[in-house]
């Protein structure tokens, strides 16, 4: 699949993202979700496990997500994937993680979620956790996240781009 080389997430706000992602798993389509077809679940025929969640009862909840689609659809089209526009970010735990891998001195190749799986591999949660930097359970859940994010963005992703402190 080919890849907008321009970070087109991050000109959606999170609540667009989550609902974008929330159809994408809900729908489970062989065929990509386009703009136009999640204006016409917006708009019209909302699949009622979404209907019920209280935001959508919120008019101006559901009117705010029209509005920013319309933009997304002005200056991409109906027929852009959902998917690329989804807002992906670390955990606290794991933005650490890639922080530790990022700031490595003797890292010779960029840092990427590959090479944070590495690291993983290596060890560097154990060694984050004798420094304090990581709880016991911040890090057991650190492979799957970060398996779930290579699944998304591939190996070869840059990893700095996920971090997030909240």
């Amino acid at each position: 699949m080919l890849r907008n080389p321009i970070d087109i997430a991050s000109r959606v706000s999170p609540e667009l993202s989550e609902f974008f992602e929330s159809l994408i798993d809900r729908l489970d389509s062989d065929e990509p979700l386009t703009l136009g077809a999640v204006r016409a679940f917006l708009t019209q025929e909302l699949p009622a496990e979404i209907a019920e969640d209280e935001h959508m009862h919120h008019f101006d909840y559901a009117e705010s997500l029209v509005d920013e689609l319309d933009s997304l659809i002005e200056g991409f089209g109906e027929s852009a994937a959902a998917v690329d526009f989804l807002n992906a970010f670390a955990s606290e735990a794991l933005s650490r993680a890639i922080e530790a891998v990022v700031n490595d001195e003797n890292r010779e190749n960029p840092a990427t979620l590959g090479a944070v799986r590495d690291a993983l591999d290596d060890g560097l949660a154990g060694r984050l956790l004798g420094e304090g930097v990581l709880e016991d359970d911040e890090s057991e859940g650190l492979p799957s996240e970060l398996e779930a994010l290579m699944e998304r963005f591939g190996e070869d992703a840059p990893a700095e781009r996920f971090i997030r402190y909240e």
